[in-house]
């Protein structure tokens, strides 16, 4: 498949801002190069990233790059024009940040090999909580004793681990999956989630995404860290518009449902997320930023789900509730 390249320029301020509206137009894959949050991350972490080029502390800083890929073809054309327009409403929106000039560049043709080549200079093996490890399959690195380790091939969906939304979620999973844990992952990009869990014990885990290109990569993400897939089951739809595909989720049978999306979808897959967990399960919902909290509190609410748990990173929110009854 080939792939139009879409970079978008702006400041470390920029970035959340940035990214949310990409969210908005169904981008799910996105990569972030800040020179002063790596530099920053490397330092303070040089206990495990010794590995690192010396190059990337002492090259002079430059603009914050957010790249996504869209495809090269009709849908994809279609996407980009909907990023040109949500970047250049964005400019006009008085957000009080400094988001640098907004620009956006382009580069078509590029294929798999060169895409996937592009995340080996940033994309470096780390921890996660107590337990986990996230290694790309390009890494060779001893595992840190007691880890569990996810061993991924990023392919063209979201869902890396570098991300905060992603971490907090993983935080969550370390906290409620054990032995007899039945998980569903709801927008599950590259697995990354749901793989997870069973490194950490789950029994079984059922992951949907919207992007069918998800299957594939899910499951390759799966066989590289050691799951057997007669655990692990990953299909394609819209939890929100298929009650076919909720039948097939199943209901009231889940002891976590995890779902790293965006406020307004986690909004709207509120009112189904309790008919698949069983009573006291758990609901673990992170893409929020720290503006729609109230909104998310709303819709749990009035769906019977009780929030036992807010933990923020940067701007970012993982909101964990309780199924009542």
């Amino acid at each position: 498949m080939e792939w139009t390249e879409v970079k978008i320029y702006t400041t470390t301020e920029g970035i959340e801002p940035v990214t949310a509206v990409l969210m908005d137009c169904g981008i799910n894959g996105i990569q972030v190069e800040d020179d002063s949050e790596m530099k920053q991350f490397l330092s303070e972490s040089s206990t495990y990233w010794d590995y690192v080029d010396e190059e990337l502390l002492s090259k002079p800083e430059g603009e914050t790059k957010i790249t996504v890929y869209v495809s090269d073809n009709p849908y994809g054309d279609e996407m980009l024009a909907n990023i040109r327009n949500a970047i250049e409403h964005l400019k006009t929106v008085d957000t009080g940040l400094n988001m640098g000039r907004l620009a956006i560049e382009t580069t078509s043709e590029l294929n798999d090999e060169e895409w996937l080549n592009k995340w080996r200079d940033y994309y470096k093996p780390f921890k996660i909580g107590e337990r986990i490890f996230i290694k790309p399959v390009w890494e060779d690195c001893d595992i840190p004793d007691g880890r569990v380790v996810f061993n991924i091939n990023p392919g063209h969906v979201f869902g890396t681990g570098l991300h905060q939304t992603t971490q907090l979620c993983m935080l969550e999973l370390e906290k409620y999956i054990d032995e007899n844990s039945v998980v569903a992952d709801l927008g599950c990009g590259s697995g990354i989630l749901s793989v997870v869990a069973l490194l950490l014990g789950a029994k079984s885990a059922f992951a949907v995404d919207i992007d069918a290109n998800a299957i594939k990569t899910a499951y390759e993400n799966a066989e590289l860290s050691g799951v057997d897939k007669s655990r692990y089951y990953v299909t394609s739809g819209n939890v929100i518009d298929d009650e076919g595909l909720r039948d097939e989720i199943g209901y009231e049978k889940y002891d976590v449902v995890v779902a790293n999306i965006i406020a307004d979808v986690i909004c709207a897959i509120s009112p189904f997320v309790p008919k698949h967990l069983k009573k006291d399960g758990i609901f673990i919902a992170s893409g929020i930023i720290k503006d729609r909290i109230q909104d998310v509190y709303s819709a749990l609410a009035q769906n019977g789900l009780k929030v036992i748990s807010t933990n923020i990173k940067d701007e970012w929110v993982c909101i964990t509730s309780v199924k009542e009854k």
